[in-house]
């Protein structure tokens, strides 16, 4: 049997919260998160905003201040890079499958194009929670990455 890697889907183009509901299982106040890359406006008064909800400079943010960002705003996700490390653990950009199973990195999130999301977890009972809750919450086309069918070359987006 093929190993699971992680979970691909799809999130509807548009305004919302669908970072924080994409990682309802995980509990992303746990980790330290390296945002090493992103696009993503604030919505406010039913507007986009030119403010982005992550820092431009890659950086690592705790896990209570990512959680309140994801919880306080309405955002519209273009692309986004994230990494989840674990508070003791050392945040480092992780470039390949390879590298990321030697680091202490426990999940990576990369959306792209506001709709293709890609969370590779090593957890594989958080795993079967993440592919759970996107089928929850209502998101399109969503399936397992396994050894066999990871086309990914690189760990970003």
């Amino acid at each position: 049997m093929s190993h699971k890697r992680g979970v691909l889907f799809e999130i509807p183009n548009g305004y919302g919260r669908f970072l924080l509901d994409m990682l309802k299982p995980v509990e992303p106040a746990d980790f330290n998160w390296l945002l090493a890359d992103g696009e993503c406006y604030l919505v406010e008064n039913g507007e986009l905003s030119d403010e982005n909800l992550f820092p431009q400079d890659p950086q690592v943010m705790t896990g209570e201040a990512f959680k309140k960002r994801l919880e306080d705003a309405r955002y519209y996700l273009i692309f986004a890079d994230l990494k989840a490390f674990p508070k003791d653990g050392h945040p480092e950009d992780v470039s390949t499958y390879e590298s990321y199973m030697k680091s202490s990195c426990e999940l990576i999130v990369l959306t792209a194009d506001s709709s293709f999301v890609t969370i590779y977890c090593k957890d594989q009972k958080k795993l079967e929670l993440l592919y759970q809750n996107a089928k929850d919450c209502g998101f399109k086309r969503i399936e397992y990455i396994t050894d066999h069918n990871d086309a990914r070359t690189g760990m970003y987006v």
